[in-house]
Parts: structure tokens; C-alpha cells; sequence
């Protein structure tokens, strides 16, 4: 080997773990094991600015929950939105002012590229506050245990997101009598890096897709969307899973059939079209599985934080948020004697279409000792949260059972 040359990697290696340890503040033990690729957590872009009590689950790709008591605020901060991501986050430098976003395939006139700063001066800029909430939200109560990350309640966020309405884009595009769904495409790299790989390419039918609330989003809270939301062009399409919301967008194909991209197909965001016994293999064909649109009613409590102490003297003011995909909640009750009886709580109307509701009600409890709270939504259509977990499905998608918290009485 020539000596010099092994010298200079030696040198340049130990310049880097010394620079990464300046900007860290001290030692990083073990730096040599380091595999290849690898950036320390401290280190890390796309985790700056996150809340210390968030949970990571994976780091390649990140996949970070929020706990519900994070969830507390009316607007989801942005150091506590749920990070959900199939793939990792780009690695190429992205420049805004040369960005583009392309509408393109079989139910278009003709393609067309607009550059970020022609979508922000042609077209009119509307604000939303929008749920998105991870498909497999609740996954961990499923028994057996299915596949994929085991998200508690916390996959889920109503941040403030601004942006041009997609129907706008679509329109001055042109499309075709044809046009039944659309697809999307990011630069999120697949975990093998083999950049002619596509992670995930989801889609909505073009009904969902031309709603006022669909969204090519810039910003999202009034900031700039941090890279790892998706920076610097977001598609967000509330109230069906966060997956068809894509990051990082460059391109948006309009079909003239249900689109077959990445992560469109097998159990991916499916579920089965009957009830199968927990742990049963389905032939991961059409004919099976449905794909999730419309996500169910859901409620959180977000405070008091499971496991408080009251004071037997003092009433509770319990509150939180209900959601209910494309519908609105019409009702929320919480039970603390394990839904034997029920109480009617205070819900306020949505900011808009497609954001939760806040939810509260004040609770005397009867004797000290221990209780459960329990929280159950209904929807505009009259379906409610059920008390047990719902149907087992192998992707461990939809449990929308009632969310509780414990307290002790004192």
C-alpha cells in the first residue's frame, strides 16, 4: 500500500471525528466503530428542534412519536409533529429558488414544471390546520404483534400548513375526462441508496385530490417546513393516512387508473376486505385487501399525562382532541368506571375541514384510589371508538380503540 496515501486517510479520518466531537462538545467514545453512513443523533439535521420526550423508534429510516401529553396544544408545534418516513432523508444539498414540481402523466394535456417561487405568485395561498395521523397509528395493541413500527397513540399531528390548493395546479394544468387518481414522487432515498429505487410513491383518487383542504405546502406553522417534514415542497391531504401525504415533492403523476407506485400494493396500507383470525395469512391480492382512505374516529387525552396524582378534594378538568377523518366529531364522552357509564364532554367545532377538535369536561371522583380515564368519540355518521381493539389486520392498521390514561386519587 502506498504509505503516504494511507497516512493522508488516517489523517483526514482523524480530522473528522476530531470535528464532529468539536461540535458535539466532548469525546464521542468508540468513533472508530462507526459504520459507514452514519451521523450521530446529536448531529443530525432532521431531529434539530425536536422536543427532548419524543420516542425514536428507528433511525434508518427515522420513524420519532410524540407521547399524547406533547399533544396538548391546538396547533401542533413543530418540535412535536410525529416524524414518519419510509425512506431516508435526501442527502443532496436542496435549493429552494431552483426547486420545480412537475404534472405530468396519461390524463394531463401536457406536462408542466413550475418552479417554487411560480407557485407561490401565481396561484392564490390558503392555510389549513390538517390532521395527519400515520396508518398504523395504535399498531402496538395489536395481538399477535404484526410487522412494521410499533406506534403507540402519538403518530398523529394538526399542524397549520400553507400552500396552493392542488385543484388550482391540476386546473391550470389541464386534465383529461380520464384522470382517476393521482400519484406522487419525492427524493427520499431507499434504504439500500440505490438511487434507482423508489422508497414509497402513494396517491389518492382524484376526487380527494381536488378538495380545497389537498395542498402543495411551503411552509406549515408560518416556518419554512424543516427538512425532515419534507422541505421544501410537501403534498398534505388531511384526513387519510399521512402516507399519501408526500415529502420532498418533485413530480405528480395524474392517472387514468389507480396508481401502482411504491407501497401501493400487497398489504401495504391495506386492509383485509373481510375479518380474518389474528396471525391468518391472506394472498396479498386486490380481490383482499381494501386500500385505507378515510382514517376512523380517533380520540386522545392529553391532560392530565397518565399516571398524575389528584387531589380527592379538587375536580379534574380532563381534555384533549377527536378527529375523524373526511368527517367531523359529533360527540366525545369519558368514562372512569370502564365504560359502565358515560359523561358528556364540551367539543368545539373544527378550525376547518379536516382538523381535529378540542374536547373537555371536568370529572369529581366518587373515593380515592385507582381509575382509569377513558375517552370515546362518535363521528357525523354515528360510529364511536370501540372500548376493545378492532379487527386484527397483518399491516396492524386502524386501531382506533378508546384512548385512556391511569390516575391515583389521593
Amino acid at each position: 500500500m502506498n504509505t503516504e496515501l494511507h497516512d493522508r486517510r488516517g489523517f483526514l479520518k482523524q480530522s473528522v471525528l476530531t470535528s464532529l466531537a468539536g461540535l458535539v462538545g466532548t469525546d464521542i467514545v468508540f468513533a472508530e466503530n462507526m459504520p459507514k453512513h452514519h451521523v450521530p443523533l446529536a448531529l443530525d439535521e432532521g431531529l434539530k428542534g425536536k422536543h427532548p420526550d419524543m420516542i425514536v423508534l428507528s433511525d434508518k429510516p427515522w420513524n420519532v412519536e410524540t407521547p399524547p401529553h406533547l399533544l396538548n396544544d391546538a396547533v401542533t408545534p413543530i418540535d412535536r409533529m410525529f416524524i414518519r418516513n419510509n425512506g431516508l432523508v435526501p442527502e443532496e444539498k436542496i435549493d429552494p429558488t431552483t426547486w420545480t414540481l412537475t404534472i405530468k402523466g396519461e390524463s394531463v394535456k401536457a406536462p408542466k414544471t413550475y418552479k417554487l417561487s411560480d407557485l407561490k405568485s401565481k396561484f392564490k395561498t390558503y392555510t389549513y390546520q390538517l390532521v395527519l395521523e400515520c396508518g398504523g397509528n395504535g399498531r402496538s395493541g395489536f395481538v399477535p404483534q404484526t410487522s412494521g413500527n410499533q406506534w403507540d397513540q402519538g403518530a398523529v399531528s394538526c399542524a397549520e400548513w400553507t400552500g396552493v390548493r392542488l385543484k388550482d395546479i391540476l386546473n391550470d394544468v389541464g386534465l383529461k375526462d380520464d384522470a382517476v387518481y393521482i400519484g406522487y414522487y419525492g427524493k427520499d432515498l431507499h434504504p439500500s441508496r440505490d438511487a434507482s429505487k423508489v422508497v414509497i410513491s402513494r396517491g389518492v383518487p382524484i376526487k380527494k385530490a381536488l378538495e380545497d383542504e389537498t395542498l402543495i405546502a411551503w411552509a406549515v406553522n408560518g416556518q419554512e417546513i424543516p427538512m425532515m417534514h419534507g422541505f421544501p415542497l410537501r403534498l398534505v391531504v388531511g384526513g387519510w393516512p399521512a402516507s399519501v401525504s408526500g415529502k420532498w415533492l418533485h413530480t405528480i403523476a395524474v392517472r387514468n387508473k389507480e396508481h401502482d407506485g411504491a407501497k401501493m400494493d400487497g398489504h401495504s396500507y391495506r386492509i383485509p376486505r373481510q375479518p380474518i383470525q389474528p396471525g391468518e395469512k391472506l394472498a396479498e391480492t386486490p380481490e383482499n385487501y381494501q386500500i385505507i382512505e378515510s382514517m376512523p374516529v380517533r380520540s386522545l387525552i392529553t391532560s392530565p399525562q397518565s399516571g398524575a396524582m389528584i387531589d380527592f378534594r379538587k375536580t379534574l378538568t380532563v381534555g384533549g382532541h377527536a378527529w375523524a377523518g373526511d368527517l367531523a366529531v359529533k360527540e366525545l364522552h369519558v368514562s372512569i368506571d370502564y365504560g359502565a357509564t358515560w359523561q358528556k364532554a364540551s367539543l368545539q367545532t373544527p378550525k376547518n375541514r379536516l382538523a381535529w377538535q378540542q374536547w373537555s369536561t371536568q370529572i369529581q371522583f366518587p373515593k380515592k384510589g385507582y381509575y382509569e380515564v377513558w375517552a370515546k368519540a362518535t363521528d357525523s355518521h354515528g360510529a364511536s371508538q370501540p372500548m376493545v381493539i378492532p379487527a386484527w389486520n397483518p399491516g396492524g392498521y386502524l386501531n382506533n380503540t378508546c384512548h385512556r390514561i391511569a390516575v391515583k386519587v389521593v
